[in-house]
């Protein structure tokens, strides 16, 4: 089994990056999910309520080589927006009501996105202390930045293919066209792929990256965001009818696992794939 894709998401909810290399720390992967948007009252702002960050691509030096500031910023027919690393006071922000401390990245950086989304409401803001995760699932110490629940996801594009052999038997019960449901719908950071079952990675203890290992943590259950088609922005009823018929439990639908580091180091796309447990 490999590493097949790696992605990053500089700001929360905002276009994906393909990387051919990463690098992991304690909270995750280095330039993933360490800025975010934010309402007036601190808490994120998501493509779940406004499809129009999915057209914004940002980058930082993790996901852009040589970028010579901590943050680029573009969108179709909008100037490019080269943003530096905030350094004021922290305030608290909310990611669904979960706190943590962020900073400000300035009234340029505001309207900027303001206008690149078509609303005055909105603020830029970078990490400036972690989140602790959820003690269900966690131990002491363990923290991420603005991502949902954990600091990576995993997916196989072999419980992909399924999904969508799902996907188009519901289409074809039902006399629609089968809807294209591609990984990124799902944002994973890590992709593997090779000889393995359907869903397997739901029963991993661990897995290891290359020389990264990480501990499994849980499937990941899954919004009403999957369904937005993230190049057109136009949102639809799959995969969750799907899922809600073959992956539902507790209430919730899943696809993909939730991982912690236990280790850092580097991932380079075709790096080996070991799980255990």
């Amino acid at each position: 089994m490999a590493l097949e894709g790696i992605a990053l998401h500089p700001v929360k909810s905002t276009a994906i990056r393909p990387v051919r290399r990463a690098t992991v720390d304690p909270w995750g992967l280095v330039g993933d999910r360490r800025w975010m948007v934010t309402l007036p009252g601190g808490e994120c702002l998501t493509a779940r309520e406004d499809h129009g960050l999915f057209a914004v691509t940002a980058d930082t030096p993790d996901s852009a080589t040589g970028l010579g500031c901590a943050l680029r910023l573009r969108a179709a027919g909008r100037p490019d927006l080269l943003v530096q690393e905030p350094h004021g006071e922290p305030a608290t922000v909310t990611v669904h009501g979960r706190p943590l401390t962020g900073r400000d990245a300035g009234q340029e950086a505001a309207e900027w996105l303001g206008v690149s989304l078509g609303r005055d409401d909105v603020r830029l803001v970078h990490v400036a202390t972690p989140r602790g995760l959820n003690p269900r699932h966690a131990r002491p110490g363990e923290a991420t930045a603005f991502a949902d629940g954990y600091p990576v996801t995993l997916a196989s594009t072999v419980s992909l293919r399924r999904l969508r052999d799902w996907v188009t038997e519901v289409a074809l019960e039902r006399g629609e066209e089968p809807t294209d449901i591609g990984i990124e719908r799902f944002r994973p950071n890590l992709v593997v792929d090779g000889d393995l079952e359907p869903f397997a990675e739901d029963h991993w203890a661990s897995v290891t990256v290359g020389a990264v290992t990480f501990r499994v943590v849980k499937p990941v259950d899954r919004c009403v965001m999957t369904t937005i088609d993230p190049r057109s922005r136009e949102g639809g009823r799959e995969p969750i009818r799907t899922l809600a018929r073959h992956r539902a439990w507790d209430g919730r639908t899943w696809f993909a696992v939730q991982l912690v580091p236990e280790t850092a180091g580097e991932l380079r796309i075709g790096d080996e794939v070991r799980p255990a447990g």
